[in-house]
């Protein structure tokens, strides 16, 4: 499969772009500085400030995956990238769109999300507000897409490939706890790559 990642060299990214590239699929990864990725990787240079360079960077892709993640203290670039994103992937002829969302949007008690809470730390507050924003647009887009939220706490780890998929609930353990390490959120997006299970839908993963 021909798959366009976009933010290749952040958290997210790049062990997404390992696990495409484990599995033998063609990747073409999109960054600011094509110098930060490993020697070998096929790259291309957008800032994503263009719907036009967008379709071109992402044309002939089966699939765009966009780990794109804002600058720390303009978390709000968030809403405009992917509002862009979406007409680029409408005007390169529709390859389908998965975003590496956030797990503030899901459910905590029914009608009630993690942001809404009030127990969200107020940190997390803007760059969740940003990812829920996201998911709203998707939702009202035409396109082929896919938003998969991460568990809670969403760090480095160990590759297991023992996980829990559900829906729009925050998934927790039987302490309690909501976490997926990077490693395993990278399987599970690559499996619904490889099989789809959740088109024009969210989706969710925790130990």
């Amino acid at each position: 499969m021909k798959v366009t990642l976009i933010g290749a060299s952040g958290n997210a990214g790049s062990r997404i772009l390992h696990e495409l590239e484990s599995r033998g699929h063609e990747v073409t990864a999109v960054v600011r500085n094509p110098e930060k990725l490993g020697a070998g990787v096929k790259s291309r240079r957008d800032d994503l400030s263009s719907i036009d360079q967008i379709a071109k960077t992402i044309s002939g892709a089966d699939a765009v995956v966009s780990a794109y993640a804002p600058p720390p203290g303009d978390t709000d670039q968030l809403i405009p990238v992917t509002g862009r994103l979406i007409e680029a992937v409408r005007k390169a002829g529709g390859p389908r769109l998965i975003v590496v969302g956030g797990a503030a949007s899901l459910e905590v008690a029914p009608g009630v999300t993690l942001l809404a809470s009030g127990h969200l730390p107020e940190a997390w507050v803007s760059i969740a507000t940003s990812h829920a924003k996201v998911l709203e647009l998707l939702k009202a887009s035409d396109i082929n897409w896919t938003y998969f939220s991460p568990a809670a706490f969403f760090e480095p780890g160990v590759r297991t490939g023992k996980f829990r998929l559900g829906k729009d609930s925050l998934m927790v353990d039987a302490k309690g706890e909501s976490r997926i390490s990077l490693e395993d959120y990278a399987i599970a997006l690559v499996d619904e790559l490889e099989k789809p299970a959740h088109i024009r839908s969210r989706f969710t993963i925790g130990y």
